[in-house]
């Protein structure tokens, strides 16, 4: 139900304020995570419009699948930078 709640929340928000920066909904994290993998670049150091940031985690894919990639694109990016500069395999 919770994330029910926040793909209905994130799409009328996005509706009505679409300029509106993706920071006041998403952590700093999950925007960043987001648009590291889907943009393949380093994040901006203002966080893009909320319009922007819903399109991205939508993709070709619906809402509420792009935002269970979100979590795992956080996890992945916490695991790669507790290794540091260490390399493996």
């Amino acid at each position: 139900m919770i994330i029910a709640w926040r793909v209905l929340f994130l799409t009328m928000l996005g509706r009505e304020c679409p300029e509106m920066l993706c920071d006041v909904v998403l952590d700093t994290a999950e925007w960043q995570a987001v648009y590291l993998v889907t943009q393949r670049q380093p994040p901006p150091d203002t966080p893009p419009s909320l319009d922007r940031m819903v399109r991205m985690v939508a993709g070709p894919q619906t809402l509420w699948i792009g935002l269970q990639r979100v979590a795992d694109f956080v996890l992945a990016l916490d695991a790669q930078r507790s290794i540091g500069a260490e390399r493996y395999g």
